[in-house]
């Protein structure tokens, strides 16, 4: 890792289409990511929750919150990953 590194939290809202276990092996997937690039704090799973508004003709989605700390290049290619796997709908990352 290199000697700068900074706090980051990733909201992903997963498609609950997957069912429990897809979002199970996703939300795994992307832990698994995050501690090979950097050090994964929490995973905090909000569950299934109402969207605001409809994104893909969903009204639902499985929110998970991820904190981590990392160096500043993962971020954009944990989003770049995030935005071509199928079952996400959406994803922020924010530095804390």
């Amino acid at each position: 890792m290199a000697k700068t590194s900074a706090s980051y939290e990733t909201m992903v809202v997963f498609n609950t289409k997957l069912g429990e276990e897809g979002i199970k092996a996703l939300v795994e997937k992307f832990k698994a990511l995050i501690e090979e690039n950097g050090t994964l704090e929490t995973v905090n799973e909000w569950g299934k929750r109402k969207l605001a508004y409809a994104i893909e003709d969903e009204t639902e989605g499985y929110y998970v919150l991820y904190n981590f700390t990392s160096n500043p290049n993962f971020p954009a290619e944990l989003d770049r990953i995030l935005s071509i796997t199928d079952g996400v709908l959406r994803s922020l990352i924010t530095v804390k």
